[in-house]
């Protein structure tokens, strides 16, 4: 880019691909504009242009000298944000001090890159975080499908909780304890839990979701929890009553959001003069419906969360994602053996004892319910807007 195009830039002003900055600074709104650039259209961030009055674009120079600057650039693309940035940058001396500028072009990469830890994108005149929708289209773009095999770049072995892998070993039958044993980054390695990628071992969702210390730390990771909502009324225009996020590995979010349920309150009935207290809904059946969400939920949909709601009338437990493989209604409410689409989570469960046979999820589930209320949960598959949803009836056994 020629200082006449960059003139250019200057009078036609910010735009969503044309950033000002009168200096670096701290380099903290420069490094945002640089990285939403890289991953949205590309642009050109321009130093040395004050546009703070309405409608006037001036020349105002960098205070900073031009070679520091220049260092200071040079070291910012290389290692100020997830990965080194390919830019082209110029500088021009204007009567009124010297003009910076950075030429970012589209990224071409594994996954979009992060700055200060966090994903931006270009938004109009703005630098934002995208909202989950976007963030979903933004790893989708770059290429990034997220399965359970998929390694998480910016975990590490160390963030694998070896307790936890040893527990559920223990659960499988072994005897983690004779000798000779194999190392645990081996052992990590072969059972799916660690994966080599660039000459470096990095954690899976898969490990991260069964054995990760910290589950929702990634970028990629950090809506992969259960958000448990009480309303007042019967749909989400209703008053909120409660809020919580039932985070963790995958057996404790089942086991934080069914808390949480259980902490809602319970059936008061009488017969005669004994009072007997039931829960809202048998915990077997919550406990069935959260596993189900949670295992077996679209992962490649990075952007959205299970949702546990509670209305007045009803409860949903909803997981992003279509049904897996091609399977059919009917057959889910036929208990048909399962097509699971993460199998290494559903055997972690199954393991950890949260399941107690593959494919007798939904037959459980029905049986629970008719001899609680008479009510069959309901089963809702929106192939368009992929999720299932799992629904209760939240009548009185009384009623």
């Amino acid at each position: 880019m020629e200082w006449l195009d960059v003139l250019g830039r200057i009078e036609a002003g910010e735009s969503r691909t044309t950033e000002f900055k009168r200096g670096l600074g701290d380099l903290s709104a420069v490094g945002k504009a640089i990285c939403a650039f890289a991953n949205t259209e590309g642009g050109v961030v321009i130093l040395g242009v004050d546009d703070s009055r309405t409608g006037a674009r001036t020349i105002v120079g960098v205070r900073e000298g031009a070679e520091r600057v220049q260092e200071r650039l040079t070291a910012f693309l290389q290692t100020g944000c997830s990965a080194p940035v390919s830019a082209h940058g110029g500088r021009h001396e204007d009567p009124n001090g010297w003009v910076h500028w950075i030429e970012v072009p589209r990224q071409r990469g594994f996954e979009p890159l992060r700055y200060d830890g966090r994903v931006w994108v270009r938004r109009e005149r703005s630098s934002v975080e995208p909202s989950p929708v976007e963030l979903q289209e933004l790893y989708n773009a770059f290429g990034y499908i997220l399965t359970e095999e998929r390694s998480i770049q910016a975990g590490a072995p160390a963030h694998i909780d070896l307790q936890r892998f040893r527990s559920y070993l223990h659960a499988l039958g072994l005897d983690t304890e004779e000798e000779p044993q194999p190392d645990d980054e081996d052992d990590l390695r072969n059972r799916g839990v660690l994966t080599e990628l660039g000459g470096a071992l990095h954690p899976t969702l898969y490990g991260i979701l069964a054995f990760g210390k910290e589950p929702q730390r990634y970028p990629q990771t950090r809506s992969f929890r259960v958000e448990c909502v009480a309303y007042e009324g019967d749909d989400r225009a209703s008053r909120v009553l409660q809020v919580a996020d039932a985070a963790g590995c995958l057996d404790e979010q089942v086991q934080r959001a069914a808390g949480w349920f259980a902490g809602l309150g319970r059936f008061e009935s009488y017969r005669g003069l004994i009072r007997e207290d039931r829960p809202l809904l048998p915990p077997p059946a919550i406990r069935e419906a959260l596993v189900n969400a949670v295992v077996h939920r679209d992962y490649a949909i990075t952007g959205s969360k299970v949702l546990f709601e509670v209305f007045s009338r009803r409860v949903d437990v909803t997981s992003p994602g279509a049904l897996p493989n091609h399977t059919r209604v009917e057959s889910v409410r036929a208990g048909a053996h399962p097509r699971s689409r993460n199998e290494s989570l559903a055997n972690f469960m199954l393991a950890m004892g949260f399941m107690e046979q593959r494919g007798r999820g939904w037959p459980l589930m029905r049986r629970i319910m008719r001899k609680f209320n008479g009510v069959e949960p309901e089963l809702v598959h929106d192939e368009r807007s992929r999720f299932v949803r799992v629904g209760f009836c939240l009548d009185s056994p009384d009623d």
